[in-house]
């Protein structure tokens, strides 16, 4: 399948905007950022990248190495469609402001900050311990797959997607200072989380469409036989 733009403007914006719903990796860039700068946060937000950075690497690899039309391969497909489905309710039935977390994490500390590669340790230990970014990335990627995106294509997407996470957490430390920026995200995390969750949905009813094309032209072949 050739790239295409469309794919990569609903693939991208999915991604940024699941980025933009506050989680544990962001309220940890958050707290580090306002204890000890954003200069010595960048370890964490390095750190979140490189476990998002596996997660994809795993889902390009496992994916290709399945072969396409197999039982296992539409099994996973149908899994990702799934908890994509469920991640999006789940964001829209839940969605609320994030005020709280954010005054909890905005809390002023006196520590010193630790070391870099204990800084680094720290936020990539929260990206690969939350099986939420697992998840959603195999997900992900198992709908590219399913759409016959090709390796190339998909590893472009890889490489888009880890500058995202990388550039949105350094963004997120170099204002999080800032109180307009943290009055933003309280305020408007809640619709926030509600668009998110609507273009998950959108996302999973493409997956399904293209699983039930496929059954259909599985099924068409087998009675022309």
């Amino acid at each position: 399948m050739a790239f295409s733009w469309q794919q990569f403007i609903l693939v991208a914006g999915a991604h940024f905007l699941a980025l933009l719903s506050p989680g544990p990796d962001f309220f940890l860039v958050v707290r580090g950022a306002l204890l000890h700068g954003w200069r010595k946060a960048a370890a964490l937000c390095l750190g979140i990248a490189a476990a998002n950075g596996v997660f994809i690497a795993l889902a390009i690899g496992g994916f290709s190495a399945l072969r396409p039309h197999s039982p296992l391969f539409y099994a996973l497909q149908a899994g990702g469609c799934v908890y994509l489905a469920y991640l999006g309710v789940l964001l829209i039935r839940h969605a609320r402001p994030a005020d709280t977390a954010l005054r909890a994490a905005s809390r002023p500390g006196t520590a010193a900050a630790p070391a870099w590669h204990r800084r680094f340790a720290t936020g990539f230990a929260s990206g690969i311990l939350n099986p939420k970014n697992a998840l959603f990335y195999a997900s992900l990627f198992s709908l590219l797959a399913g759409e016959h995106t090709g390796i190339g294509a998909q590893l472009a997407y890889g490489l888009w997607m880890f500058g995202v996470v990388l550039g949105w957490d350094l963004l997120v430390a170099a204002g999080v200072g800032h109180p307009a920026a943290v009055a933003w995200f309280a305020r408007y995390n809640a619709a926030v989380e509600r668009v998110t969750g609507a273009v998950l949905l959108l996302i999973a009813a493409g997956g399904w469409w293209l699983l039930a094309d496929a059954a259909m032209s599985s099924w068409a072949g087998l009675v022309t036989q």
